[in-house]
């Protein structure tokens, strides 16, 4: 049996980073409940591999290939916490946002808890605040390009 930080490098490397998102169910369990870790509105959804294959599409749609870099894994028995760098382009629309074709950076953490040599739960935290920002900076430089084109 895989060890539980081996699982979750795996998974990134595979799944989270929209390489082979079908296998997803080679890591998941069949059900996974995520904590979405946000300041104002922290939620638990609960995912099937399927789903959550699905969920790294709407990535790929919104961020065109992108690129996942491991920046930290520490591993504490059935805990595994991972921070990785994601970058990609925004080539489709991103809240209310539409494609600019800039990059965009996202910082991201979590912790995972597997069992049975598949992936239970996971607590994730996403700089969303960073993510906006990025995008009303891209969206403002298209529309100062657009308003000297006319």
């Amino acid at each position: 049996m895989t060890s539980a930080k081996d699982t979750v490098h795996q998974f990134l490397l595979q799944v989270r980073s929209g390489l082979h998102p079908g296998q997803a169910d080679r890591f998941m369990a069949s059900r996974v409940h995520a904590h979405q870790i946000v300041s104002e509105a922290p939620v638990v959804v609960e995912r099937t591999p399927r789903q959550y294959a699905e969920h790294v599409q709407e990535m790929l749609d919104a961020y065109g290939p992108f690129t996942l870099t491991v920046d930290e894994l520490i591993a504490d028995g059935d805990r595994v916490y991972a921070r990785w760098t994601q970058t990609g382009r925004h080539v489709g629309s991103i809240d209310h946002f539409p494609p600019t074709g800039a990059q965009i950076t996202a910082m991201t953490s979590a912790v995972y808890r597997v069992e049975d040599g598949l992936i239970a739960e996971y607590w994730i935290q996403i700089d969303r605040h960073g993510i906006t920002a990025q995008l009303e900076r891209a969206a403002a430089r298209q529309d100062r390009g657009s308003s000297t084109a006319t």
